[in-house]
């Protein structure tokens, strides 16, 4: 069985390549201006040229059109994903306009969370469940969530798990939650916002290898 590995907040040429040298499938590109990850969008398609077998993600966060529009035509991402607190609505909206595989985020922390989660599910092409943080920053924020409360769940959208995960604790992860995908991103760096090549080539590996019978 393959799992999604994403590889976010991807910024540099040595990150893109060890990505795509490692066998992750996507790279996430930060389009939010609070993030010490942001790329300014020709340069996120520069980027995605350099491994154009992996799925170049948008990373946006309640972004209108006008910057969507702008996203989409500059950096010409392969999927969209909605990391704020969009809803169900503007969700259909978002994939009725661009006419992209759209990725709903979630933050968790309680059952409550969980159960809200549901309202996106079918309706997403896939789900990322991330760790809410009690401030205005989305994902990267090296915290992780009680795994046990999505352990059951059954979801009919495919999903990926986020949110404090490393090298070290990704197949513990997996393992866990039974994740079909998983999105690392301070995970993988040396110090905020700047990639660690050796930590993106073993969080590839150890990520795939807990996949295996």
């Amino acid at each position: 069985m393959s799992i999604a590995v994403k590889i976010c907040g991807v910024r540099t040429p040595d990150a893109v390549d060890a990505a795509a040298r490692a066998g992750a499938t996507h790279l996430g590109f930060m389009f939010f201006a609070q993030s010490p990850r942001l790329v300014e969008p020709e340069h996120a398609h520069e980027l995605a040229l350099r491994a154009p077998t992996l799925q170049a993600v948008a990373v946006t966060v309640d972004a209108d059109n006008a910057t969507l529009d702008t996203i989409v035509a500059r950096a010409q991402p392969r999927l969209l994903q909605l990391h704020g607190l969009e809803t169900v609505a503007r969700l259909r909206e978002v994939k009725a306009r661009y006419r992209l595989p759209v990725m709903k985020a979630i933050a968790i922390a309680e059952v409550s969370d969980v159960e809200g989660a549901h309202a996106f599910d079918g309706i997403a092409d896939s789900l990322l469940f991330d760790t809410k943080s009690a401030t205005t920053e989305r994902g990267g924020t090296g915290s992780a969530f009680d795994w046990r409360l999505i352990a059951k769940e059954q979801w009919r959208s495919p999903w990926l798990l986020s949110g404090g995960l490393t090298p070290d604790n990704v197949a513990e992860a997996i393992r866990t939650t039974r994740a079909q995908g998983v999105d690392v991103s301070s995970g993988v760096e040396k110090s905020r916002g700047e990639k660690d090549v050796a930590l993106i080539e073993r969080f590839v590996k150890n990520a795939r290898a807990a996949m295996i019978p």
